[in-house]
């Protein structure tokens, strides 16, 4: 994700540096190999950085107009802090874990800083495109994410691969929100299957993940009855999980195997990776379809936004990085630029409309990642 977003920043004129920082030197060093030679390569430098020493990343941060976050939730929080004490805007490509949360938001409130938490693929351009279709109806009561990164060929067990970075599975045990008749409420993830088609892709299901809650607080969903957000896997695979699941091995409390404490969502991590990691030849497709549901001009209409983007062989950028990245980094040249201002701590949706939205949506055009609109009257 890292070098994806500075891919995407090096080549815009008006940038004149791109750091990477990372508390790896293996990882740095893959970064500046993989982007050698790109357009604005010269602009490109690495910094050994440990964001646990906070006072260092405060004063990095504080030589640049803006900030990326590419990293695991719990680091992303560590990130978040040092930019809003060094009064540096930032762009989080995920968000911090609810845990910290609070304490982050009690520190924005005396910085000048402005943070988009949550501002990739999902959550990010989903729920952009969810708010953009739900603004066109005069009444919402259905909204529907499906999202997912997959394998272009799925191998066993999982037919599944890490497209996203990093050596841990994107799992995790705990029930998932939904909206039902108005309210959230729980729902058990990986329930909920679907079958769902996307053109030149085929037959992938989708399963319960979770809503995002504050989406409710937005204008344009204060009606909204029905809500759900689903991954997007190859047809099988949330059976699987659901067994690990059930199997209390998605659990990161420690358990006592032959004295020693073991984390059971970290066992079956080390187990898997050789399975699920990305190899060199490896490619991925990210699919995603958000549905509106209501009324517009006094009839019942349903409203999608469909995307289906692939592995990039010019660039050699998985699909994910692609959709992901390059969504955090527009929006932080953006902000670079003065075109996107404000302060605290901030979800895409309250801050990237009208033509901010489609500045990032025209910009995302140019580089290859589309959208198919369209309207059906019910």
């Amino acid at each position: 994700m890292g070098p994806a977003a500075a891919l995407n920043a090096m080549a815009d004129s008006a940038v004149t540096q791109v750091i990477l920082a990372d508390m790896s030197q293996s990882q740095l060093e893959t970064g500046i190999k993989q982007l050698a030679g790109k357009p604005g390569s010269q602009k490109l430098g690495v910094v050994r950085l440990d964001l646990s020493n906070q006072p260092t990343a405060v004063q990095l941060m504080t030589n640049f107009d803006v900030i990326v976050a590419a990293l695991p939730r719990m680091a992303s929080a560590l990130a978040v802090q040092a930019a809003l004490e060094a009064g540096k805007p930032l762009v989080d490509l995920t968000i911090p874990a609810d845990t910290a949360l609070p304490e982050l938001r009690k520190l924005a409130e005396s910085s000048p800083a402005l943070v988009i938490i949550g501002c990739g693929l999902e959550p990010g351009l989903t729920e952009l495109l969810a708010c953009h279709l739900a603004e066109k109806l005069d009444r919402v009561d259905e909204l529907h994410i499906k999202c997912g990164g997959i394998p272009a060929e799925p191998t066993p067990p999982l037919g599944y691969k890490i497209v996203f970075g990093g050596t841990r599975l994107p799992l995790r045990e705990e029930d998932a929100w939904v909206v039902e008749n108005g309210q959230l409420t729980k729902e058990a993830r990986y329930s909920g299957v679907e079958l769902v088609t996307f053109p030149g892709v085929g037959e992938c299901e989708a399963f319960t993940e979770s809503f995002m809650p504050w989406l409710l607080g937005l204008p344009m969903l204060q009606n909204l009855r029905r809500g759900t957000q689903k991954t997007v896997r190859w047809p099988g695979y949330a059976a699987k999980i659901t067994v690990l699941k059930e199997l209390g091995l998605l659990s990161d409390t420690p358990i006592t195997v032959d004295g020693a404490q073991i984390s059971p969502k970290r066992l079956v991590d080390t187990v898997l990776y050789p399975y699920v990691k990305m190899e060199k030849d490896d490619q991925d497709l990210t699919v995603f379809r958000v549905e509106a549901v209501g009324e517009r001009e006094g009839k019942p209409c349903r409203l999608q936004a469909e995307m289906v983007d692939r592995y990039n062989t010019k660039q050699g950028l998985t699909s994910m990085a692609r959709t992901t990245a390059f969504t955090g980094s527009i929006v932080a040249r953006m902000i670079a630029c003065g075109e996107l201002t404000g302060r605290g701590l901030q979800h895409p949706e309250r801050i990237i409309t009208g033509p901010h939205f489609e500045r990032l949506v025209n910009e995302l055009k140019t580089l290859g990642i589309t959208f198919e609109l369209t309207n059906h009257w019910l």
